[in-house]
Parts: structure tokens; sequence; C-alpha cells
């Protein structure tokens, strides 16, 4: 009985993958309802941010629904979405280490920070997160301080930064990849 009540629950899914692919909003609506609970419970346990979490769903079946044509129905369709989730995800943070870099390196942004931060609070948990991703970075490589620096911090392109250093593009992005998740790693306590 069990084992029946699964195969019948996976050709439902199944249908509403073929039905999505197809443009059906009925079959997305529907696979929106049985994934987003379960996608939402996954990024909370990562970033404990209720808005982000909430933002990082949003995206993920946005992408879901402009990408639809391309799924691939023979493979997992948890896997996929929660694949997209991990690279929204992803791209999140590297945009918060971004801001905290910008707000330390370009002068009129701070102005414009300041401006909006005037609770004294506020500014010290600004300089406070500063200081920790100075700490975290001690933790990279030398090579990974050098790309994340050059990359997020100059605001050099992969591209630029293969021509400034003279290491394969694949290289390049590989060292990005691993000073991220180390960021991460060293920061989850705060972000």
């Amino acid at each position: 009985m069990v084992r029946h009540n699964l195969t019948a629950k996976m050709d439902r899914e199944k249908t509403h993958i073929k039905g999505l692919k197809n443009g059906s909003y009925k079959d997305f609506t529907q696979l929106y309802k049985i994934y987003a609970p379960r996608l939402y419970a996954f990024i909370y346990k990562l970033v404990r941010s209720e808005s982000v979490s909430k933002d990082i769903v949003q995206e993920t079946f946005t992408k879901v629904w402009e990408n639809r044509k391309n799924i691939d129905t023979d493979l997992s369709f948890k896997s996929y979405i929660f694949t997209i989730a991990r690279n929204h995800l992803l791209n999140e943070f590297r945009n918060h280490i971004y801001r905290i870099e910008l707000t330390g390196n370009t002068e009129t942004f701070e102005n414009n920070r300041q401006a909006e931060y005037n609770d004294t609070e506020e500014q010290y948990s600004l300089t406070e997160l500063k200081e920790l991703l100075q700490q975290a970075k001690l933790k990279l490589t030398p090579r990974q301080r050098e790309l994340f620096e050059l990359n997020r911090e100059k605001g050099l392109s992969i591209n630029e930064v293969v021509e400034q250093t003279g290491i394969s593009e694949q290289s390049v992005r590989n060292q990005l990849s691993q000073a991220i998740q180390r960021l991460r790693k060293e920061m989850r306590h705060v972000l």
C-alpha cells in the first residue's frame, strides 16, 4: 500500500513536471506547493533570515518558470530546484561580501551609507562586520585573497583578473569559489 502511494505520488509529480515544461501554470503552482516549503526550510537553516529565504525561494521558482522548456523530465526535479536555490544563495552571499567591501573602499558610498545609518549601534555593526571580514580573509590562501580582492574589492571582471595574474579562467573561478566558501564558513555566525 505504501509503495503504491509513493509510486502514485511520483507519477503525479512527473505529470506536473511535464505540464510545467509545456507551459502549464497550474502544474507550476502544484510543484510550488510541493517544494516551496522544503526549499524555504533548507535555505532558512543556512541563512537564518526569513526575508532572504523567501526571496531565494521566489527567485528559484522564477528561474524554474523561465527555463521550464529546458527541464529534463528524466532527472530529479528536487535536485534541479535545490541546485538553483544553492546558486542563488551563493550569489546572495557574494553580493553581501561585495557590499561589505564596497562600504570599506569607496568613500562616496561610505558617506551615503553614513547618512542612512545615523544610529551609533548600526554604525558599530557595520564596522564590526568589516573587521570580521578582514579577519576571515586572513584564513584564505594568499592566492585566494589576491583573487578575491581583485575581483570583489577592485571590481575587476574574471577576464581582467586572468589578464592581470596570468592564471587560467577556470583556475580563477575555482579559487574565487573556494574563497567565497571559506569566507562564508568563517562568517556563518554573522551572515
